[in-house]
């Protein structure tokens, strides 16, 4: 089989080491595209793939195309896309915003289309990803492509209504959580902590409680309520964090993202 990228910037590259390292496409069967020439060096020497400056090169004569550009230009990119992709080609995109309905109207009503919303943790191999297809991806296409996705990280398989949630919780969060990060290694720099060393340890926290939440599968609540010991430093923090809205500040925030979403 073979594999066309068009665009290749810090979110495709991921996708194509994490699709290398799983075995299920050799560099040699992959051509990536990219406007900019330093971008198709660096994809060259990293992975050893074929580059080229031409869209329709990457897109012609491949099992599936994944479409990285930015959503802005869609418009210059699609039309040359759905020129060269064969009619049994499956077309994945990762532009938020650009629903299924969209891309059918310009790639063509018989399309296989997969689309999909990935996040910046794929470039360490955690990325958690949303996906949802078209009527015309058969149940085959859509289970290699979610195996193409476990290749850097989780993927889950939504409704397409559920995209902009998906962007909200996963694909803009890593955001959020950096703040998060950075909010607490500056408290324990306030406290005397080194900042180096505050980092680490706020990071390494944030890193062992998610995975508190995916291995016990007990609810947040229930594993913060663990933490919190009668009349312990830990309640008055928690209070503080209440009183200042933290939660809802994060839920608004996520509604403000979803929503800029549903706009793009």
């Amino acid at each position: 089989m073979k594999l066309g990228v068009v665009g290749l910037g810090n979110m495709a590259t991921a996708i194509v080491g994490g699709i290398i390292k799983s075995g299920l496409f050799a560099p040699a069967d992959i051509t990536g595209s990219d406007a900019y020439e330093p971008q198709r060096k660096k994809a060259e020497k990293s992975f050893g793939i074929k580059t080229t400056g031409d869209n329709a090169e990457a897109a012609g004569g491949k099992d599936y195309v994944i479409i990285a550009v930015k959503p802005q230009i869609y418009e210059d990119v699609l039309p040359g896309i759905a020129g060269a992709a064969g009619k049994n080609t499956v077309i994945i995109s990762i532009a938020p915003g650009k629903t299924l309905v969209y891309l059918e109207d310009r790639l063509g009503k018989d399309a296989k289309i997969v689309r999909l919303m990935p996040n910046t943790p794929a470039l360490v191999g955690e990325g958690c990803t949303g996906a949802c297809r078209n009527s015309n991806v058969s149940d085959e296409e859509f289970a290699f492509v979610m195996k193409l996705l476990s290749g850097f990280g989780k993927a889950f398989e939504v409704k397409e209504s559920q995209m902009d949630a998906v962007v909200a919780v996963s694909g803009s969060s890593p955001a959020y959580v950096f703040m998060l990060i950075d909010a607490m290694a500056d408290g324990a720099v306030a406290e005397g902590l080194d900042r180096a060393t505050a980092i680490k340890m706020a990071a390494q926290a944030v890193l062992g409680s998610a995975k508190m939440v995916l291995e016990t599968g007990k609810h947040p609540a229930e594993l913060k309520d663990m933490v919190c010991s009668p009349a312990g430093t830990t309640i008055d923090a928690v209070a503080v964090l209440e009183e200042s809205g933290f939660r809802g500040a994060v839920i608004d925030a996520m509604g403000a993202c979803a929503e800029k979403s549903r706009r793009i």
